[in-house]
């Protein structure tokens, strides 16, 4: 019998509700991709005196105490787009032909729902839209992501689906990474790049689901094939307004004008898994328990000193020792991904609270900056509102 052979490029992911395959969505990943899951063990040994023959045991013994959480990880490129609502075509995220106008959505869409706190999702029908009940918002002009529902001790959990063999008959294998949840999303600004998301994030276990993937109910893969909504780094603008106008003056009312050559945006849970020690059988993790949220980064520039450029963002926090605003800085960033808000497909991402590190010095050919960030929410009880949060994104698709 000749061997069969699996090539991560013909792999496909899916993800469901925890539990259900009432609705599912592609995730179009890129290469690099990785899942796994690992055991904790004990050890026990033996450790004697020498017997009279000079004979010592040295034996050892290991059991299998638990199930450490499975880890996975993957890329996605940013792609915002407007559905496209048709006649009961559950493979669209507006099935319905009678929705109005066309809601924004994004591929990578179901990843951010579940990272937020969003708990569940209702498919449109009728003239009713397509609609999270928390964290997403998609009207005809935009969605938005936003962290007002974030404020919870465990995070809404989803099934992973890795189809390995390209759907092949007979041939294809799933694995199925049960009750995950979103850790970390990293944004990097890869001048010469597509914007991408890496995710990473924990389930309670892998298994095997089948030879084939499971039916889903509705299958949606909207917007995945096409070629259109892809996002040039390139194109990637940041502006940089400082809270205290007097101590960081800048241009013109705070406003330092930097032009990027690359920058990170990493969003963290802090998750961790809580597993049981019961002797006698493998235990299994229970489930997520959220950590601090966390969300950091870094943006590098060329050393300009024209007027509230990168020069003066350098002297304007290396010489502010004194004062309320040299304990903790204020700085808004937002970075228009792929050009500002007319651009045909953008995303928008507003940190309306930065503390910002002393840029650091990098001596290349040409001397650049890198300045280190630290997103802040407006207080420590940040409430309801979208806008009191760390951050906030806002995807526009033609």
């Amino acid at each position: 019998m000749a061997a069969q052979f699996y090539f991560s490029r013909d792999t496909k992911v899916y993800l469901t509700p925890a539990g259900s395959t009432a609705v599912a969505w592609e995730i179009p990943v890129l290469d690099g991709f990785s899942f796994s899951q690992a055991t904790n063990t004990s050890e026990i040994t033996l450790a004697e005196a020498s017997s009279g023959t000079n004979k010592s045991r040295r034996g050892r013994q290991m059991f299998t105490d638990s199930f450490a959480p499975a880890e996975w990880s993957f890329s996605t490129y940013m792609r915002p787009f407007a559905s496209t609502p048709a006649g009961s075509d559950t493979t669209l995220w507006e099935p319905s032909a009678s929705i109005a106008d066309n809601p924004q959505h994004a591929v990578e869409e179901p990843l951010w729902a579940f990272m937020v706190g969003a708990a569940t999702f209702a498919l449109g029908s009728g003239s009713t839209a397509s609609a999270w009940n928390d964290g997403i918002t998609n009207s005809d002009t935009n969605m938005i992501v936003d962290w007002s529902a974030s404020e919870l001790s465990t995070l809404t959990e989803f099934d992973l689906y890795f189809e390995l063999g390209g759907a092949t008959a007979g041939n294809d294998v799933c694995y199925k990474i049960a009750n995950c949840a979103v850790n970390e999303a990293s944004i990097d600004f890869d001048i010469d790049g597509i914007a991408t998301i890496a995710w990473s994030g924990f389930g309670k276990s892998i298994t095997e689901s089948g030879a084939a993937t499971p039916t889903f109910t509705a299958e949606i893969d909207e917007a995945v094939d096409s070629t259109a909504n892809f996002i040039r780094n390139r194109l990637t603008n940041l502006t940089v307004t400082a809270a205290d106008t007097t101590t960081f003056p800048g241009s013109s009312g705070g406003s330092y004008g930097l032009v990027l050559t690359g920058g990170n945006i990493t969003i963290s849970n802090n998750l961790t898994y809580l597993t049981p020690e019961t002797l006698g059988v493998i235990n299994l993790p229970l489930g997520n328990v959220t950590g601090t949220r966390s969300i950091t980064g870094n943006f590098t520039c060329y050393l300009d000193h024209t007027s509230g450029a990168s020069a003066d963002l350098f002297e304007d926090l290396v010489e502010n020792t004194t004062g309320s605003s040299s304990i903790t800085n204020s700085f808004a960033l937002t970075f228009g991904i792929g050009g500002g808000t007319s651009a045909a497909h953008n995303v928008q991402v507003a940190l309306p609270k930065c503390h910002l590190e002393v840029p650091s010095h990098s001596m290349d050919d040409i001397i650049s900056l890198e300045t280190n960030f630290h997103a802040l929410p407006a207080n420590l009880d940040p409430g309801a509102t979208a806008d009191s949060y760390e951050i906030k994104l806002t995807y526009k698709g033609a």
